[in-house]
């Protein structure tokens, strides 16, 4: 490949062509309370970071939910059946924090379980689905996440079917995240079934560069089932939260974006420093995660630790990432024919981290650092 000069290039998604209506037609993208902060939550915290997500430009680049994870709600329900939020941590209930995350240009999320109780052993949402639906409507909920602690081993699609049914018919539109954790495959079409938006494909995510890694392994084979409105979720993002250096934050930032991920960021934006800040903020991967055509990227190659992983976006082009999970420096190449674009003399090619711009003939090389990447944007000229 020819040398790349020096460019500043930013690819935004093509405004007004969402390949299909609906409530999640790009993955979802926000920030979520559990990777960071556990059961550590409350009406302060929900709005400082809603005001940081606005400062730090994150609500511009697409990130607009801002989800509660387990422990909102008091340990028992009142009297009526319905769920309380903690008294404590919530004083004046969720409508008056949803209202002030609403008013940001933000939308509210919160957590609930398809079983007889939370994971952290709050009470669980099974066999109260229509009353909990109701109650998620009232205080202005716009994403629910619901996962599968403490469940009566009934078929998961029966349990999520009806969670999905109460949310369609609670008045509200309310996107639906089915956290099932991938044992009955929801991708398979029962998740899209039972109302589901997204679905989770994996075990929960660490902060640490094997988890991530382990369940990035577990997407291989399962592209053809992701799309508008009804996403594959390998768990949300744990940039920014300590565990990896900032090159493996990047090499997971940009794995998830490849992969249609929903770009669920986890940690404390009141304290970001500017390397993460860079990472989340990356408007070319976004763009490629964002694409209206919804293509989850897949591996193309798999030479052991290094990797070479492709993405065709709805304008023709396509993103490309070399991948390299040895502890030392490699390099990778790949031809532009292998990630499928047609024959043509030179292909215009854009570093998606350096913002580099070059000309190539037909090869893709780099020298890619340990637990690192390179990624590409390549069109035909």
């Amino acid at each position: 490949m020819a040398s790349l000069v020096s460019a500043v290039v930013v690819v935004e998604p093509l405004a007004g062509r969402s390949a299909s209506p609906g409530l999640a037609p790009t993955p979802p993208m926000g920030w979520n309370s559990w990777n960071r902060f556990g059961c550590d939550i409350g009406e302060r915290l929900v709005r400082e970071i809603a005001d940081r997500v606005v400062e730090s430009g994150m609500r511009d680049a697409g990130y607009t939910y801002l989800n509660l994870d387990d422990c909102w709600m008091a340990r028992e329900r009142d009297e009526h059946g319905r769920l309380v939020p903690d008294p404590v941590k919530f004083p004046d209930g969720l409508r008056p924090v949803a209202d002030y995350v609403h008013e940001r240009g933000l939308k509210f999320g919160v957590y609930a379980d398809a079983g007889s109780k939370t994971c952290a052993g709050y009470p669980g949402s099974l066999g109260h689905e229509q009353v909990d639906a109701r109650s998620f409507a009232e205080w202005g909920v716009d994403y629910l996440k619901y996962d599968n602690c403490n469940n009566d081993d009934s078929p998961a699609a029966d349990r999520y079917g009806k969670m999905g049914r109460a949310l369609r018919e609670s008045g509200r539109q309310i996107v639906f995240s089915i956290c099932e954790w991938g044992h009955e495959r929801p991708w398979e079409g029962w998740g899209r079934q039972a109302g589901g938006h997204l679905w989770r494909t994996t075990r929960d995510i660490t902060d640490s560069w094997a988890s991530w890694t382990a369940l990035l392994d577990l997407q291989v084979g399962l592209e053809e089932h992701s799309g508008p409105n009804g996403w594959n979720d390998p768990d949300m993002l744990e940039v920014g939260n300590g565990g990896m250096a900032d090159h493996e934050d990047r090499a997971h930032f940009t794995m998830w974006a490849l992969l249609n991920a929903p770009l669920i960021a986890g940690n404390d934006l009141r304290a970001m420093g500017a390397e993460t800040k860079d990472v989340l903020l990356n408007r070319d991967l976004i763009a490629v995660n964002q694409d209206w055509g919804g293509k989850q990227g897949r591996r193309l190659r798999d030479d052991g630790e290094q990797e070479v992983w492709a993405k065709p976006m709805s304008d023709g082009s396509a993103a490309v990432v070399l991948f390299n999970r040895a502890s030392t420096d490699r390099e990778i190449g790949v031809t532009v024919a292998a990630v499928g674009l047609p024959s043509a003399a030179e292909y215009r090619v854009v570093d998606l981290w350096t913002k580099a711009e070059g000309v190539t003939t037909g090869e893709l090389r780099a020298r890619v650092p340990a637990h690192s990447v390179v990624a590409y944007r390549v069109w035909l000229m």
